[in-house]
């Protein structure tokens, strides 16, 4: 994530952001700059910002008509959905209490990760664009009656399904803590089940395979047995050995899905530190230290050492700072040097696609 600002006034700006706080004009995500800017009205439903004035723009339907969305989409694409919205198949019934909000948190959610993802580089196509390798999203909710069978948050050829109660932080919060996770977040899991697809796009079939057995493990292992034996009996003792997380050692298919989404936890959060020019000087040469406006991930592929340090710098003073408001760790984990390495295939594999390398091991 960047730092943007208002192209009227240069006031700060947010990713989600509609209004300038400052002078009032409409603010919108312009894809093909890659930027959020402000806009002048120019006729009926077409826009243009001073960035660049040759370019006119509408505002997404669901920007326009449902207040969900803050995309714009270039006048010449025909499409009233912007290029984040096509990537939604279903959202919940907006008749029932609560389901517009949590849809609203839903694409927030999906739009950073998406952002993500097209920063990286990464192969991101939607199933209208490709219904044979793209992705899309389901937002449903549990229906009602004792018979009525769960909504799982999950993936499968291409589809992700998220539960709708994942949006409610109450509700998350009580999973969190019926499930013994330091963390869960919205966001998190829409990066995980993003690694589910990827697994099936980037290392599936591939020749990655070799590589990700070695490191992650035999995914030919029986997985609804390994899931059903991971609840009934819980981690081992020692997994913060092997895994970034105690569900990452039910299966290697799952290792990886929590793998790839804290690699892209780890993305986002150093690109945002770098746009904001956050930088450690330390007084004593023994801790940690941290550059600004360096940005390894998208940078030099065999960068990953010094993404790592600079990670370690950054979860420290994010540590410290959390503690000091009297809050948990922001970045309650530790990595095992195990948990490097597998990171490191991550990284591998993402710049080995972002290259047009989908098949080859770099």
């Amino acid at each position: 994530m960047k730092v943007f600002h208002c192209s009227h006034c240069e006031h700060l700006a947010f990713f989600e952001n509609t209004v300038c706080v400052r002078c009032q004009h409409r603010l919108a995500y312009l894809p093909d700059l890659e930027t959020v800017g402000s806009l002048d009205p120019v006729g009926e439903d077409l826009w243009r910002c001073p960035i660049n004035e040759r370019y006119l723009y509408r505002l997404c339907e669901n920007y326009k008509r449902e207040n969900i969305c803050n995309w714009a989409i270039p006048e010449t694409d025909t499409r009233s959905l912007c290029r984040s919205c096509g990537f939604t198949l279903t959202v919940p019934a907006l008749d029932q209490p609560r389901h517009r909000e949590a849809w609203y948190k839903l694409e927030v959610a999906k739009r950073r990760l998406l952002y993500s993802l097209w920063s990286l580089g990464c192969p991101v196509e939607s199933k209208s664009d490709d219904p044979e390798r793209g992705f899309g999203f389901r937002f449903l909710a549990d229906m009602e009656g004792p018979d009525a069978a769960p909504v799982i948050t999950g993936h499968a050829d291409g589809i992700i399904t998220i539960n709708i109660a994942e949006a409610d932080d109450a509700e998350r919060e009580r999973r969190r803590q019926q499930l013994h996770e330091p963390y869960r977040t919205l966001l998190g899991h829409f990066r995980h089940e993003s690694g589910h697809y990827y697994w099936d796009r980037l290392i599936k079939n591939s020749p990655w395979i070799n590589a990700f057995r070695e490191t992650f493990g035999e995914e030919r292992s029986d997985y609804r047995e390994a899931l059903e034996r991971y609840y009934q009996s819980g981690p081992s003792t020692q997994w913060s050995e092997q895994f970034v997380s105690a569900y990452a050692s039910a299966h290697p298919w799952e290792d990886w899905a929590e793998t790839w989404a804290h690699y892209l936890h780890m993305a986002d959060t150093l690109e945002i530190a770098g746009a904001c020019g956050l930088s450690l000087r330390p007084h004593r040469p023994d801790e940690p230290a941290l550059a600004a406006a360096v940005d390894p991930v998208r940078g030099d592929p065999m960068a990953f050492d010094e993404l790592t340090k600079r990670w370690f710098s950054l979860t420290y003073v994010l540590n410290n700072l959390n503690r000091s408001l009297g809050q948990p760790d922001g970045y309650p984990f530790v990595l095992s040097n195990v948990v490097i390495d597998k990171l490191r295939l991550v990284h591998l594999a993402v710049k080995s696609a972002a290259a047009g390398e989908d098949w080859r091991v770099a």
